[in-house]
């Protein structure tokens, strides 16, 4: 069986050499790497690990051997995680740049775990610590009973050691720095690197075949597996939260507000139920929805509790100007894109209906299945 190392790595890309150590301690054979890190985090691979064939990695397999088979890595197999246009992002920073990393996970999670053939080894152990979170999380959503998830700890002296890849074959003496800043000097030969073995639930077992034909998000897999919940919206505007089919989110004040302002706006529909899958009586134009302002304040106004009023933004979800408006639609969107998946989003999101200048806003769900809490 062939054996791929998936690792996150993040600006220091001694994690990478030092769990091929423990794995080669521990007799586990690797035969690809593959790395998912930002554009920084890929800089820092090519020069420390590769260095144009003079590298940490060349070091250790120098060190330690090749294996008989080699192990494949190389640039083309460092995955920087990419924002929607496409282009590298640099750091980890907001909801973004973590839903892109999400995304990066759980397609090549996807991808390696499709082969029987191939057992996958996550490390979970470089950069932040998000990034850990998401590979742990794709590894538990796609992971099968030959796959394994580890975290490498190595003694605290040298772990602070940028210099330090892994112990060498031979026993070096190496500068190291003490708590108080201090140098002193320390045998590698003490350095120890342990490899932890991760136990964790995979529930690609009860996923059905219709999900596994390509890569998903959690939240639609989740889904999946809810199969005979009643379908049910509730907006809460006391907690912040929405739920969906047994699945929640929070959502931030002036979005809900505007959802829950929607949400109301179809519960109030005059027209029959059983036509409110085809009926848009209840979609309004921009215009419609500066006429309701204070509707959507007082709503905002709400759950924002005892906050004095005169703190509050006089823009935004105060002031629904066409920019403003259609900002905050497309925020509600992505939040709901990110806490219920795609297929639930295209229920749930804010829907427009008709060409400019006749466009139209409100909810498709049937509001038999809408119930505010205010």
């Amino acid at each position: 069986m062939k054996n791929i190392l998936l690792a996150v790595v993040g600006l220091s890309p001694q994690v990478v050499t030092e769990t091929l150590y423990a794995l080669h301690q521990m007799n586990r054979p690797v035969h690809t790497i593959h790395l998912i890190t930002t554009r920084a985090g890929e800089e820092m691979v090519l020069a420390q690990l590769l260095g144009g064939g003079k590298g940490a990695f060349y070091r250790f397999l120098k060190a330690y051997g090749p294996p008989s088979h080699g192990i494949d890595f190389g640039p083309g197999h460092i995955h920087v995680v990419r924002d929607d246009l496409g282009a590298e992002v640099d750091d980890i920073e907001n909801e973004y740049d973590n839903a892109a990393l999400l995304e990066t996970c759980m397609r090549l999670t996807f991808d390696f775990t499709r082969d029987p053939d191939i057992a996958v080894f996550f490390s979970i152990a470089g950069g932040r610590k998000t990034m850990g979170a998401c590979l742990t999380l794709a590894a538990q959503m796609y992971a099968r009973p030959q796959d394994r998830l580890y975290h490498v700890l190595v003694s605290p002296e040298f772990e602070s050691n940028r210099g330090f890849f892994f112990p060498p074959a031979q026993p070096e003496t190496i500068e190291l720095k003490n708590k108080r800043g201090e140098t002193y000097f320390k045998s590698t030969s003490y350095a120890k690197v342990n490899l932890i073995h991760m136990p964790f639930i995979s529930i690609r077992p009860q996923l059905a075949p219709e999900v596994l034909d390509q890569p998903r998000d959690p939240a639609t897999l989740m889904l999946s597996l809810i199969r005979e919940t009643p379908e049910q919206l509730l907006v809460h505007l006391k907690d912040g939260k929405l739920r969906y089919r047994g699945m929640e989110m929070d959502m931030a004040p002036g979005r809900l507000a505007l959802y829950a302002f929607f949400a109301l706006l179809k519960k109030e529909c005059p027209a029959p139920e059983q036509k409110c899958k085809a009926c848009d009586q209840c979609f309004v134009d921009h215009e419609g929805v500066s006429r309701r302002q204070p509707e959507i304040t007082r709503l905002y106004k709400q759950m924002c509790g005892t906050r004095p009023t005169g703190e509050m933004s006089t823009t935004g979800i105060l002031n629904l100007n066409l920019d403003n408006f259609k900002s905050l639609k497309s925020h509600i969107k992505r939040n709901l894109l990110q806490g219920f998946g795609p297929l639930a989003a295209e229920k749930l999101e804010i829907a427009s209906v008709g060409k400019k200048p006749y466009t139209r806003y409100g909810l498709l769900i049937d509001k038999a299945v809408i119930e505010l809490v205010m």
